[in-house]
């Protein structure tokens, strides 16, 4: 049995623990740090204009800076400052005063609502070829169906 003293808000406090409740709190720690995926390094990479993190799992991710809510305007010598914050899971432009939670962005959430919003329709509007051409094959078999006034119900 271990004695641990603990002072929180002013009051001491003795809690009991045997070796193998503290070895097990221990592994549990550590499970749940291996659980959980962080930066552990950042950086700003000028060719192909990205913002690359790789995550303790080994795994490099690059995100187009222009993505980024924040970062569209800024530049290299801004952008080659970030620091990580927390345990891995933020970044920081000091420079730019600027923050991203690292989870967000590696579930593809580069902004506010009205950010990301607005990168969706600059997609909508991209023309290439291959759409283009899809537009004509669509309109050879006689255009965007129309659609059905929706049934009243009775």
């Amino acid at each position: 049995m271990t004695k641990l003293r603990t002072a929180h808000a002013g009051t001491n406090a003795t809690v009991l623990a045997t070796d193998a409740e503290i070895d097990k709190a221990i592994a549990f720690a550590r499970n749940q740090e291996e659980r959980n995926i962080r930066v552990i390094n950042a950086r700003y990479r000028v060719r192909g204009d990205h913002v690359v993190l790789v995550l303790s799992t080994g795994i490099e991710v690059a995100i187009p800076r222009a993505f980024m809510q924040g970062l569209e305007n800024a530049k290299p010598p801004e952008l080659r400052q970030i620091e990580i914050e927390g345990p891995g899971s933020g970044l920081h432009w000091p420079a730019l005063g600027i923050d991203h939670y690292v989870p967000a962005l590696l579930s593809g959430i580069f902004g506010t609502r009205q950010w990301m919003s607005e990168l969706g329709k600059k997609g909508g509007r991209a023309r290439s070829p291959a759409k283009a051409a899809a537009s004509r094959r669509n309109g050879r078999r006689g255009g965007r169906p129309r659609k059905r006034a929706a049934k009243r119900a009775a």
